[in-house]
């Protein structure tokens, strides 16, 4: 039983794992190849980071409370796996409820005035928050890398 819920608990991890490596490098940055409009680019591509968001949320939730459940059944591998998980939760946490709807504000009081945020004077401010956002996601991206290679280590 225990070989199950593991398995499981990867499976799950890596699909979360998985749609990061393909929003954030794959589809994103295609869009911003393809797309003559750099603005509608940005906009989709904060359509599908929001999507992103909420994937992380729920799967990092759930990921903590099954960690949980595996400790109370005696599986202390999974008791410092938490601290991973909560990692990737606050990245994704502060990306979501603070720099994502601060960025939406810019581009909102920016298209306000006739421009886009990126010929506005408040490019700059947008360009750290999307900085932050972006050293954020990576982050997210590694220690959940990181997490898929330990989980998948064979335990002796």
């Amino acid at each position: 039983m225990h070989i199950t819920a593991q398995r499981l608990f990867v499976f799950i991890l890596t699909l979360w794992v998985g749609t990061l490596v393909t929003i954030g490098y794959v589809v994103a940055p295609t869009l911003f190849a393809t797309l003559t409009d750099r603005q509608v680019a940005g906009m989709v591509a904060g359509a599908l980071f929001r999507i992103e968001g909420t994937i992380s949320m729920v799967l990092g939730v759930a990921l903590i409370v099954f960690a949980n459940l595996l400790v109370k059944r005696g599986l202390q591998r999974y008791k410092n796996i938490r601290w991973y998980l909560l990692a990737m939760v606050v990245c994704a946490a502060t990306t979501a409820f603070v720099l994502q709807p601060m960025m939406n504000s810019l581009r909102v009081e920016a298209l306000s005035h006739g421009f886009p945020v990126m010929l506005s004077p408040l490019a700059e401010s947008f360009g750290r928050l999307h900085g932050v956002s972006s050293a954020l996601y990576l982050l997210q991206s590694l220690i959940g890398l990181v997490l898929m290679w330990r989980l998948t280590k064979p335990v002796n």
